[in-house]
């Protein structure tokens, strides 16, 4: 019977909300510590390099 509990509660919606809900809180905490125009640097080079002009 704990068996079918367990495997029920894993093909919910609750792994999946608590897992975005994990990831909000890490991009927060990410946008928090000034990552953000690091993040957005490395992606302008990226795409600078894949079009050519850089």
């Amino acid at each position: 019977m704990d068996k079918l509990k367990t495997s029920k509660m894993w093909n919910s919606k609750w792994p999946a909300l608590i897992l975005m809900l994990v990831g909000v809180c890490f991009m927060g905490y990410g946008i928090f510590r000034g990552e953000l125009a690091v993040v957005f640097t490395k992606a302008i080079n990226i795409c600078m390099e894949c079009v050519g002009i850089g």
